[in-house]
């Protein structure tokens, strides 16, 4: 049975891990280095991404976890997950993780603030209907590398992307009943598995 972590640190974790059970997958919470072993994949989720790099490091997860994505574990972030995947991070503090994951360039909470949050149906490459998709703080993709792939755009900007082993979102998946975007990240956590 694939394995997937999702760090549970802080933001909307158990969503996540929800939508994985639904698909038939064990998860794991990851709260310590040691709930990395033997993952396939692994969520970054939602939440607010200067805490999540303190809590990175206040839970001995922030180095394990840089080599764990950089030893080939397959990772999907969503918002401040996206964040934390980018190389670089606008608007961010100095002191902010970056683990430099996929091609992107990223401005945190582009989207406006909580009170800015919104909903809308967006096309999404592989699904054969809308995915009605949640941004709350939302960053913006403002650059991206020559090897990532636009999954779906929202007003002819990138919010779903991919690079190898590596998925990012800027809204938030897990807040919806629909466990496509889900479905995506697993597939690509098999292929990976495949070739091994």
């Amino acid at each position: 049975m694939v394995r997937i972590g999702v760090l549970a640190l802080q933001g909307a974790f158990a969503a996540h891990a929800e939508k994985f059970v639904a698909l038939g997958v064990d998860v794991v919470e990851v709260r310590r280095p040691e709930h990395l072993t033997d993952l396939d994949g692994l969520v970054l989720p939602g939440g607010e991404s200067t805490t999540m790099s303190n809590l990175l490091v206040s839970s001995g997860l922030a180095r394990p976890l840089a080599e764990a994505i950089a030893s080939g574990l397959a990772v999907f972030g969503t918002c401040a997950g996206m964040i934390l995947l980018s190389t670089d991070i606008l608007d961010g503090r100095d002191d902010q993780i970056s683990f430099s994951a996929i091609d992107a360039t990223v401005r945190r909470n582009a989207y406006g603030r909580q009170v800015d949050s919104f909903e809308c149906d967006l096309s999404v490459t592989s699904l054969d209907s809308p995915f009605h998709a949640i941004f709350i703080r939302a960053p913006a993709i403002e650059e991206l590398g020559s090897g990532v792939e636009v999954l779906a755009s929202w007003n002819d900007a990138p919010v779903l992307i991919r690079s190898g082993r590596i998925m990012a979102a800027s809204f938030h998946p897990e807040l919806t009943a629909d466990t496509r975007i889900h479905r995506l990240f697993l597939d690509l956590v098999e292929s990976q598995l495949a070739v091994r």
